[in-house]
């Protein structure tokens, strides 16, 4: 046996560099993304049962779902430049296992502190594995078809996970216990652990050192500004600890972006945004989620406290948005190479703008098939019309040294998108929801208005991308790219 062929058997790749099982390698990769989107969303419906065993405070609570967010967004730069230095492969599976070691902890959990370390400790090994998964795609699967079909699937995942995340979480807690929401990562990680080696080949690492610089300032700029958009949301505004966030997050950026600039190897090259088409597709990476987020909030909320829906059943009421989503990435793939990505993205933006537009209209006195069922529809669809088409942009043409930072940094948007804008959005339903107790609204009147408030601001968000969208990406080329 040759040397070459040695290697490509203990990689799964064939001589040429395809992947020797190519269904096995996108499921590798994508139950990587299937999991780490999931929590983003899985312990929602599990909150109050969290509360009564480890005797949560109400606002403590919160923690539970931010000590991931903080960490997962504010570190998914540094996880991106890491794959590229020390090895995608290799820090994807290190992410993995401490995302399982983390969750295996939150399982076991017997205090507060406890599960929100854990929960911490997940974000950290989901920054260092997200941006990998990507970017093992990339490498994985050739330019054209092939990738295409493959991208199709990853982000039907990803645009489908939040809701299943729901669903998953509302289904576990009610058969067994809000533990095994996550003791159920175990053996999904060990597994993904073992089969990486047979499934994955190790690309080519980068020479170099690590641009420390960069990765401490945005890591702690991000941070900064998360958490004090986060404090803004409980209506502490004008709080000193708050403002001081908001201006060491501005500051910190600013110092990130000048060192990026004069860096040998930043861990976010200035140059992925020098194209227009990805420089407008990671806009849309960045304010889609922010309404994309509080939908799965806010509807949570109105389906069980206005419609008076059980955890179960509010999950199974996602279901149908999970669905749309996967067809909707399925039907993209036969358009895509017949019209480039951008009409399909601007028809996905703009179904996610009529659908935010739609729950304005929410009634406390309406019903989940005459005002839910609907927008959901809409929202999957068009998520699955436009995070096809968007990985497809931004992904196109970037070099093989900077497909990592890209990665992290279309995940790092995602997610710092969402958590922002969720902050913003529930700040707007408080202001909505105290102007609508002032008129002696009952509670499902309040709760309804300060939604419908904040889905207003949130289509606001999704308008913009979509002027972005139409603008900024250049049809002819990425056209080119769609087809390969």
């Amino acid at each position: 046996m040759s040397a070459e062929t040695s290697s490509s058997a203990q990689t799964g790749a064939s001589p040429s560099g395809v992947p020797r099982w190519p269904g096995l390698t996108l499921a590798v990769i994508v139950g990587v993304e299937m999991i780490l989107m999931l929590d983003m969303t899985v312990l929602n419906i599990a909150l109050p049962s969290i509360r009564e065993d480890l005797g949560f405070t109400p606002t403590g609570l919160a923690w539970v779902v931010n000590a991931f967010a903080l960490t997962f967004g504010g570190l998914l730069l540094l996880g991106g430049r890491a794959g590229d230095i020390l090895g995608r492969r290799r820090v994807f599976v290190a992410g993995v296992l401490i995302f399982t070691f983390a969750s295996l902890l939150g399982g076991l959990a017997v205090s507060a502190e406890m599960l929100i370390a854990a929960r911490a400790l997940q974000g950290v090994g989901a920054a260092l594995a997200g941006p990998s998964t990507l970017a093992l795609l990339m490498t994985h699967f050739e330019e054209g078809p092939p990738r295409n079909r493959a991208l199709a699937v990853y982000s039907a995942v990803t645009g489908s996970a939040m809701a299943l995340g729901l669903l998953v979480g509302g289904v576990i807690t009610f058969l067994v216990s809000w533990r095994w929401v996550l003791l159920i990562n175990v053996p999904i990680g060990i597994a993904v652990a073992v089969l990486a080696p047979l499934a994955l080949r190790e690309a080519q690492r980068n020479q170099g050192r690590f641009d420390l610089g960069g990765a401490l300032t945005s890591t702690a700029g991000l941070v900064a500004l998360v958490y004090g958009f986060l404090r803004a949301a409980e209506g502490q505004w004008a709080d000193p600890v708050t403002i001081a966030c908001f201006v060491a997050g501005v500051a910190l950026l600013a110092v990130f972006v000048l060192i990026e600039s004069k860096a040998g190897q930043p861990i976010m090259p200035l140059r992925l945004f020098a194209e227009r088409s990805r420089a407008a597709a990671f806009l849309n990476m960045l304010l889609v989620p922010a309404t994309l987020f509080a939908m799965f909030f806010f509807l949570v909320q109105y389906l069980q406290e206005v419609l008076g829906q059980s955890p179960i059943v509010a999950g199974l009421s996602f279901l149908p948005m999970a669905v749309s989503v996967f067809l909707g990435a399925q039907i993209v793939l036969k358009f895509v190479p017949k019209l480039g990505p951008k009409p399909i993205a601007a028809a996905g933006v703009t179904l996610i703008s009529l659908a935010a537009l739609w729950l304005t209209l929410l009634d406390p006195a309406g019903g989940y098939l005459t005002g839910v069922l609907g927008p959901m529809l809409l929202f999957g669809i068009g998520v699955g019309f436009s995070v096809v088409p968007l990985n497809m942009i931004i992904v196109s043409g970037v070099p093989a040294q900077d497909s990592g930072a890209a990665s992290g940094l279309l995940q790092a948007l995602q997610q710092i998108g969402g958590a922002l804008g969720l902050a913003v959005l529930v700040a707007v339903f408080g202001a909505a929801s105290r102007a609508a107790e002032a008129t002696g609204a009952d509670s499902a009147g309040v709760l309804t208005e300060g939604i419908s408030s904040a889905f207003l601001v949130g289509s606001a968000f999704t308008l913009v991308a979509l002027v972005a969208t139409v603008i900024g990406v250049h049809g002819a080329k990425t056209k080119q790219a769609a087809a390969g």
